[in-house]
């Protein structure tokens, strides 16, 4: 098998976000979908999970329209069913209710078997000190492998 191939990551989910549980999930799509994905067109910045019907969707992921599709081209926006277990689908539903937390996707990717694949968390929300705290030690850090540099 290849190794996963990342089409989009959301790079200021880790700085925007305290991630707690993390779950990778399947996506129905259709076609040009696929097609689009293949060639790279996608954004999961903008892009939160929520349950509607004891199903989990993606909601506001844009997977740009297939430039060869003919009139049955997808719609960009559309929401998208994740393919959980049900086990899982009732453990996020579950944390999802708790206030102040949320669904968002942290990597878009066709795994080494090729089907496309999202990796999600259950996030809640830094506050502004909380960011400040995260930047300093990322300074630091990088501070520090330059004086071990030397």
């Amino acid at each position: 098998m290849a190794p996963p191939r990342v089409i989009a990551l959301n790079r200021r989910a880790h700085f925007e976000y305290s991630l707690d549980e993390h779950m990778e999930a399947g996506l129905v799509l259709s076609g040009t979908e696929v097609k689009s994905l293949r060639a790279g067109r996608a954004n999961i910045e903008d892009a939160y999970g929520t349950h509607m019907n004891g199903e989990i969707w993606l909601i506001n992921c844009f997977i740009a329209e297939y430039a060869q599709g003919n009139r049955q081209n997808h719609e960009p926006k559309r929401p998208r069913k994740l393919l959980l277990n049900a086990k899982q689908v009732k453990k996020l539903i579950g944390l999802l209710k708790v206030r102040g937390t949320t669904l968002i996707p942290l990597k878009l990717y066709f795994s080494g078997s090729g089907y496309a694949k999202i990796e999600i968390a259950v996030a809640r929300g830094k506050k502004q000190y909380e960011k400040r705290e995260t930047i300093k030690a990322r300074e630091w850090k990088r501070d520090q492998a330059r004086l071990l540099k030397k």
